[in-house]
């Protein structure tokens, strides 16, 4: 912060280093919304820049295919909530840290939550979960009599996915930048299978997979609502698969791959993690600082 480069503006003042890292550490609050393979790298980065009050929001708790890449993790934490397991270990690895987890769906919290940060951060990997998220930012948007947002009911929202090699990292301002719900149509497309190959000639384990989600569910259980995230739905879906599976002799039929395939799971890659976590905390000090041209 004290020294100057291609980033600083013209009015740079390296004396301003110390005010500006005391501003950072005691009076800009941070929302961290996942706590998985990006959201470890993004309070970790986070935490290492300065910033010392930040808030973590995830819903689910920890699965031992998790600790290959999400590194805040150990085996004794498998079934803890992954929220409260990454606020624990930033919080004491990272002097004067104050991270404060919230084990809940974004949906279960309130206005007045979301309102009280400065920044948010996105680590999430649902496309719904970040739609709800952008409705609530711009649900916050308050209006002068002349139509125009009021600057200071804007929350700043720093995005970041990753599919594979592949990643994103870009800032959203509600009210001033295109949201997110205005921009789906950048998001690839999710693989779909033809409904005939899946009922009459299925050929892999996946179309096996795909099956049990899109005929038999709503043929055998018209009256229950799937959840991916109901672990006796999950287990439902694996049998039924398994069963088409042995009757066409498809091999590869796994828990592992049903929740990949239902969920639309791309494996991850934690080297990629680890680059767009850094683009977006990045992204963040430039909010937080105005150090950016």
């Amino acid at each position: 912060l004290k020294r100057p480069g291609a980033l600083a503006g013209d009015g740079f003042d390296a004396d301003s280093g110390d005010d500006v890292m005391e501003m950072m550490q005691d009076s800009i609050s941070l929302l961290v919304i996942g706590a998985g393979g990006l959201g470890c790298e993004l309070l970790k980065d986070l935490a290492l820049l300065g910033f010392q009050n930040m808030t973590v929001v995830d819903m689910d708790t920890i699965d031992v295919s998790n600790l290959n890449r999400q590194f805040l993790f150990r085996p004794a934490d498998v079934g803890k909530p992954k929220a409260v397991v990454a606020a624990e270990k930033v919080n004491s690895r990272v002097q004067g840290c104050r991270v404060t987890p919230k084990h809940a769906r974004v949906e279960e919290l309130s206005l007045d939550f979301y309102r009280q940060f400065h920044v948010w951060v996105l680590g999430l990997d649902s496309v719904e979960a970040r739609s709800y998220v952008n409705s609530v930012a711009c649900s916050l948007l308050e209006y002068d009599e002349d139509g125009n947002v009021d600057p200071s009911s804007i929350k700043p929202m720093v995005d970041g996915g990753t599919e594979g090699f592949k990643g994103h990292a870009r800032v959203i301002y509600p009210g001033m930048t295109p949201c997110f719900q205005c921009t789906l149509w950048l998001f690839p497309p999710q693989t779909k299978y033809p409904l005939c190959t899946l009922a009459e000639t299925p050929r892999t384990a996946a179309h096996c997979i795909e099956y049990a989600h899109l005929i038999a569910w709503p043929r055998d259980r018209p009256d229950d609502e799937f959840d991916a995230d109901n672990p006796e739905h999950m287990l439902w879906m694996f049998e039924q698969a398994s069963s088409r599976a042995a009757t066409f002799g498809i091999p590869g039929v796994t828990p592992q791959l049903t929740s990949g395939v239902v969920k639309n799971i791309i494996p991850a890659i934690a080297s990629t993690n680890a680059i767009v976590a850094s683009m977006c905390a990045t992204e963040v000090l430039k909010i937080v600082t105005m150090c950016l041209r």
